[in-house]
Protein backbone atom coordinates (compact mmCIF):
# COMPACT_ATOMS: atom_id res chain seq x y z
CA UNK A 1 0.00 0.00 0.00
CA UNK A 2 1.37 3.42 -1.07
CA UNK A 3 1.98 6.01 2.21
CA UNK A 4 -0.62 8.03 3.41
CA UNK A 5 0.81 11.09 2.01
CA UNK A 6 1.40 9.70 -1.34
CA UNK A 7 -2.18 8.80 -1.72
CA UNK A 8 -3.61 12.13 -0.27
CA UNK A 9 -1.19 13.79 -2.97
CA UNK A 10 -2.74 11.30 -5.22
CA UNK A 11 -6.23 12.01 -4.24
CA UNK A 12 -5.67 15.87 -4.42
CA UNK A 13 -4.64 15.46 -7.78
CA UNK A 14 -7.08 13.49 -8.95
CA UNK A 15 -9.88 15.73 -7.58
CA UNK A 16 -8.49 18.46 -9.72
CA UNK A 17 -8.22 16.47 -12.44
CA UNK A 18 -11.85 15.57 -12.32
CA UNK A 19 -12.88 19.32 -11.80
CA UNK A 20 -10.83 20.07 -14.97
CA UNK A 21 -12.84 20.32 -18.25
CA UNK A 22 -12.29 17.35 -19.95
CA UNK A 23 -14.69 14.99 -22.32
CA UNK A 24 -15.92 12.26 -19.53
CA UNK A 25 -17.03 15.30 -17.27
CA UNK A 26 -18.50 17.14 -19.46
CA UNK A 27 -20.71 13.64 -20.60
CA UNK A 28 -21.86 13.29 -17.00
CA UNK A 29 -23.07 17.44 -17.46
CA UNK A 30 -25.06 17.28 -20.38
CA UNK A 31 -26.65 13.44 -19.34
CA UNK A 32 -26.94 15.44 -16.12
CA UNK A 33 -28.64 18.71 -17.40
CA UNK A 34 -31.14 16.73 -19.95
CA UNK A 35 -31.98 13.91 -17.48
CA UNK A 36 -31.93 15.39 -14.22
CA UNK A 37 -29.73 14.37 -11.11
CA UNK A 38 -30.41 10.54 -10.79
CA UNK A 39 -29.35 9.81 -14.34
CA UNK A 40 -26.45 12.16 -14.29
CA UNK A 41 -25.22 9.85 -11.19
CA UNK A 42 -25.78 6.42 -12.73
CA UNK A 43 -23.81 7.64 -15.73
CA UNK A 44 -21.09 8.86 -12.91
CA UNK A 45 -21.12 4.98 -11.62
CA UNK A 46 -20.43 4.07 -15.04
CA UNK A 47 -18.05 6.47 -15.71
CA UNK A 48 -16.13 4.72 -12.47
CA UNK A 49 -17.03 1.00 -13.14
CA UNK A 50 -15.16 1.77 -16.67
CA UNK A 51 -11.98 3.27 -14.09
CA UNK A 52 -11.75 -0.19 -12.50
CA UNK A 53 -11.29 -1.85 -15.66
CA UNK A 54 -8.78 0.33 -17.07
CA UNK A 55 -7.34 0.12 -13.08
CA UNK A 56 -7.05 -3.80 -13.49
CA UNK A 57 -5.31 -3.65 -16.95
CA UNK A 58 -2.57 -1.75 -15.63
CA UNK A 59 -2.10 -3.54 -12.40
CA UNK A 60 -2.11 -6.86 -14.64
CA UNK A 61 -0.21 -5.61 -17.12
CA UNK A 62 -2.26 -5.66 -20.09
CA UNK A 63 -2.06 -1.59 -20.42
CA UNK A 64 1.41 -2.20 -21.99
CA UNK A 65 0.09 -4.88 -24.30
CA UNK A 66 -2.43 -2.34 -25.65
CA UNK A 67 -0.19 0.19 -25.63
CA UNK A 68 2.22 -1.83 -27.84
CA UNK A 69 -0.67 -2.54 -30.37
CA UNK A 70 -1.85 -0.03 -32.13
CA UNK A 71 -4.49 -1.56 -34.43
CA UNK A 72 -6.07 -2.75 -31.00
CA UNK A 73 -6.58 0.97 -30.19
CA UNK A 74 -7.71 2.18 -33.04
CA UNK A 75 -10.23 -0.54 -32.92
CA UNK A 76 -11.54 0.37 -29.31
CA UNK A 77 -10.93 4.28 -30.46
CA UNK A 78 -13.33 3.99 -33.67
CA UNK A 79 -16.09 1.60 -31.87
CA UNK A 80 -16.10 4.34 -29.36
CA UNK A 81 -16.76 7.22 -31.70
CA UNK A 82 -19.18 4.73 -33.16
CA UNK A 83 -20.76 4.24 -29.93
CA UNK A 84 -20.96 8.15 -29.25
CA UNK A 85 -22.20 8.73 -32.97
CA UNK A 86 -25.42 6.83 -31.80
CA UNK A 87 -25.98 7.82 -28.53
CA UNK A 88 -26.07 12.11 -31.00
CA UNK A 89 -28.73 10.20 -33.02
CA UNK A 90 -30.57 9.34 -30.39
CA UNK A 91 -30.54 12.42 -29.14
CA UNK A 92 -31.27 14.56 -32.27
CA UNK A 93 -33.77 12.69 -32.65
CA UNK A 94 -35.73 11.97 -29.32
CA UNK A 95 -39.61 13.75 -29.38
CA UNK A 96 -40.33 16.21 -26.78
CA UNK A 97 -43.89 16.94 -25.59
CA UNK A 98 -45.72 18.21 -22.68
CA UNK A 99 -45.90 14.53 -21.24
CA UNK A 100 -42.25 13.52 -22.25
CA UNK A 101 -39.41 13.61 -19.92
CA UNK A 102 -36.75 16.21 -20.96
CA UNK A 103 -35.35 14.40 -23.00
CA UNK A 104 -38.59 12.69 -24.82
CA UNK A 105 -38.50 9.43 -23.52
CA UNK A 106 -37.35 8.28 -19.78
CA UNK A 107 -33.88 6.31 -19.67
CA UNK A 108 -33.76 3.20 -17.34
CA UNK A 109 -30.77 3.93 -14.94
CA UNK A 110 -29.32 0.75 -15.91
CA UNK A 111 -28.98 2.27 -19.29
CA UNK A 112 -27.40 5.14 -18.33
CA UNK A 113 -24.77 3.47 -15.57
CA UNK A 114 -24.44 0.87 -18.81
CA UNK A 115 -23.72 4.06 -21.24
CA UNK A 116 -21.17 5.72 -18.58
CA UNK A 117 -19.09 2.69 -18.96
CA UNK A 118 -19.17 2.13 -22.51
CA UNK A 119 -18.22 6.01 -22.89
CA UNK A 120 -14.88 5.41 -20.58
CA UNK A 121 -14.07 2.22 -21.69
CA UNK A 122 -14.40 2.88 -25.03
CA UNK A 123 -12.09 5.56 -24.88
CA UNK A 124 -8.16 4.21 -25.26
CA UNK A 125 -6.65 7.25 -23.91
CA UNK A 126 -7.60 6.75 -20.40
CA UNK A 127 -6.09 3.36 -20.11
CA UNK A 128 -3.13 5.26 -21.74
CA UNK A 129 -3.17 8.19 -19.01
CA UNK A 130 -3.32 5.40 -16.25
CA UNK A 131 -0.36 3.60 -17.66
CA UNK A 132 1.58 6.88 -17.74
CA UNK A 133 0.20 8.45 -14.03
CA UNK A 134 -0.26 5.32 -11.69
CA UNK A 135 3.61 3.61 -11.94
CA UNK A 136 4.79 6.87 -11.07
CA UNK A 137 3.27 7.01 -7.67
CA UNK A 138 4.00 3.65 -6.91
CA UNK A 139 7.24 2.89 -4.77
CA UNK A 140 9.48 0.36 -6.02
CA UNK A 141 10.99 -0.85 -3.03
CA UNK A 142 7.61 -0.62 -1.16
CA UNK A 143 5.06 -3.96 -2.00
CA UNK A 144 4.05 -5.23 -5.04
CA UNK A 145 3.70 -2.41 -8.00
CA UNK A 146 0.68 -3.68 -9.07
CA UNK A 147 -0.61 -3.70 -5.43
CA UNK A 148 -0.02 -0.40 -5.51
CA UNK A 149 -1.49 0.30 -9.05
CA UNK A 150 -4.64 -0.64 -7.28
CA UNK A 151 -4.65 1.34 -4.31
CA UNK A 152 -4.13 4.32 -6.67
CA UNK A 153 -6.42 3.44 -9.21
CA UNK A 154 -9.04 3.12 -6.05
CA UNK A 155 -8.15 6.40 -4.49
CA UNK A 156 -9.03 7.98 -8.47
CA UNK A 157 -12.12 6.30 -8.58
CA UNK A 158 -13.33 7.44 -5.21
CA UNK A 159 -11.78 11.41 -6.50
CA UNK A 160 -13.77 10.83 -9.41
CA UNK A 161 -16.84 10.08 -7.75
CA UNK A 162 -16.65 13.02 -6.01
CA UNK A 163 -15.69 15.94 -8.41
CA UNK A 164 -18.22 14.48 -11.22
CA UNK A 165 -21.00 13.62 -8.73
CA UNK A 166 -20.71 17.53 -7.82
CA UNK A 167 -21.08 18.14 -11.38
CA UNK A 168 -24.08 15.42 -11.61
CA UNK A 169 -25.73 17.48 -8.61
CA UNK A 170 -25.04 21.04 -9.40
CA UNK A 171 -26.11 21.06 -13.36
CA UNK A 172 -29.33 18.64 -12.44
CA UNK A 173 -30.10 21.56 -9.82
CA UNK A 174 -29.34 25.02 -12.16
CA UNK A 175 -31.53 22.96 -15.11
CA UNK A 176 -34.17 21.92 -13.02
CA UNK A 177 -36.66 24.72 -14.53
CA UNK A 178 -35.17 24.64 -17.82
CA UNK A 179 -36.82 20.87 -18.02
CA UNK A 180 -40.06 21.88 -17.33
CA UNK A 181 -40.12 23.76 -20.60
CA UNK A 182 -40.45 22.04 -23.87
CA UNK A 183 -39.02 24.81 -26.31
CA UNK A 184 -35.80 23.99 -23.19
CA UNK A 185 -36.04 20.27 -23.68
CA UNK A 186 -35.98 20.83 -27.46
CA UNK A 187 -32.52 22.88 -26.57
CA UNK A 188 -31.32 20.49 -24.34
CA UNK A 189 -31.85 17.59 -26.70
CA UNK A 190 -30.02 19.55 -29.41
CA UNK A 191 -27.43 20.19 -27.29
CA UNK A 192 -26.71 16.91 -26.27
CA UNK A 193 -26.29 15.47 -29.93
CA UNK A 194 -23.95 18.08 -30.49
CA UNK A 195 -21.91 17.68 -27.30
CA UNK A 196 -22.07 14.01 -28.21
CA UNK A 197 -21.19 14.44 -31.76
CA UNK A 198 -18.27 16.11 -30.97
CA UNK A 199 -16.38 14.01 -28.37
CA UNK A 200 -17.04 11.04 -31.73
CA UNK A 201 -15.05 13.04 -33.60
CA UNK A 202 -12.42 14.41 -31.16
CA UNK A 203 -11.72 10.55 -30.53
CA UNK A 204 -11.88 9.07 -33.96
CA UNK A 205 -9.56 11.68 -35.07
CA UNK A 206 -7.17 12.36 -32.49
CA UNK A 207 -4.61 9.86 -31.99
CA UNK A 208 -4.09 8.12 -28.73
Amino acid sequence: MPSTDTLLAFFLLALVLGFTPGPDNLFVLVQSAAHGRRAGLSVVLGLCIGLIGHTLAVALGLAAVLAATPLALDAIRLLGALYLLWLAWQAFKAPVDEAADPVGTAVPGRRLVLRGVLMNLGNPKIVLFFLALLPQFADPDGAAVAIQVLWLGGTFIVATLVSFGTIAWLAAMFSRRLRRSVAARRWLNRLSAGVFAALAARLAWITP
